[in-house]
């Protein structure tokens, strides 16, 4: 099979042929259909975070296809069935955290595209409990995206408590924060979009946003600040300034969600000021199971968009560079 490995942390990706995996006990093996990028496997792939993955590996936790064969023990799918392979790929399912509903933080977990080989492949093996099905009608071109980018920023917005009459700050419309602010406005809050780029803007406004801010041109504290302050702040930006600035935009009580992963890992808060405001910090890592269902079932009924642009796997490190630069406008699939 054809497939995108990771041979070298300081080397581009190799496109090559490699060995159809056989599905182990309670695995199926997935025929991929599509799988979208994520800036998490271009972090994985450069080795940027302090657990590396082991080489040599197969990114991608946005993989969506057809199951065409289980092992032993398979009983949630079957051969037929679309089904999309997460981030969280396996869990022990009996800790403190997976049985309180917060398998996420599952101490023993497994990632797609990190621990396990992912979707940058034309088939890859998961754990059957832990795909989801893709509903009857969703393209497989938007099932892939919201596999991640969707269930991450529907959970954010969930943890963040945004409800009707609040303002949420989305910090970075791309592939995650085109969702998140879709996701707050479902919630029922007004939504002010901020991005560098002017295209992303304009797509924010497309898909519902109240106000907008350029932080190139703009101070997005100063101008959230003049619509009376944040009451959540979801930073889907790969910049800790963002993050800081996310953090500075709330009003007193506020919550600001940390979601994006930066290569460069620290940021900068106050305490006087997180005391006295009373300013809530989140750490938001992808949704569960059945969240993701969630996901699916709101797209299904018509009430998201998925903004996205085809690529072939060959392409792979030329991808990685525009979402690198920026120059992606939302989320970038490959179709296998």
């Amino acid at each position: 099979m054809l497939a995108a490995v990771v041979h070298d942390f300081s080397k581009p990706l190799s496109v090559e042929e490699v060995v159809i995996p056989d599905p182990l006990v309670n695995q199926a093996r997935v025929k991929i259909e599509t799988s979208g990028l994520c800036h998490t496997d271009i972090h994985a792939a450069h080795g940027d975070w302090p657990v590396k993955p082991k080489l040599p590996f197969i990114p991608g936790h946005e993989g969506v296809g057809i199951v065409e064969s289980v092992g032993k023990g398979v009983k949630t799918v079957k051969e037929g069935d679309r089904v999309a392979i997460p981030w969280l790929g396996y869990a022990c399912g009996h800790c403190e955290y997976c049985a309180s509903g917060w398998e996420t933080l599952c101490e023993n977990q497994l990632n797609t595209g990190y621990a396990i080989d992912g979707g940058f492949a034309e088939y890859a093996n998961a754990y059957a409990d832990y795909v989801a099905k893709v509903p009857k009608g969703v393209d497989p071109m938007d099932a892939a995206p919201l596999t991640c980018a969707g269930v991450t920023t529907y959970k954010a917005v969930k943890v963040s408590g945004a409800r009707p009459s609040d303002l949420v700050a989305i910090f970075g419309i791309g592939g995650l924060g085109h969702l998140a602010l879709q996701y707050a406005k479902i919630a029922g809050a007004a939504v002010v979009a901020v991005d560098l780029f002017e295209e992303k803007l304009s797509l924010a406004k497309e898909l519902g946003a109240d106000y907008t801010v350029n932080a190139r041109t703009q101070d997005p504290v100063e101008e959230i600040k003049k619509l009376g302050g944040a009451d959540q702040a979801i930073c889907v930006a790969v910049a800790p300034k963002a993050f800081e600035q996310a953090y500075h935009s709330l009003r007193r009580g506020g919550k600001i969600v940390f979601v994006a992963l930066p290569k460069d890992n620290d940021v900068k808060l106050p305490i006087f000021e997180t005391v006295l405001n009373g300013i809530s910090v989140i750490g938001s890592i992808v949704g569960t199971r059945v969240d993701l269902k969630e996901v699916f079932e709101l797209h299904a009924d018509g009430k998201t968009r998925v903004i996205h642009e085809k690529r072939h796997l060959h392409d792979v490190n030329e991808a990685f560079k525009e979402v690198e630069e920026g120059k992606a406008k939302a989320r970038l699939v490959f179709e296998l």
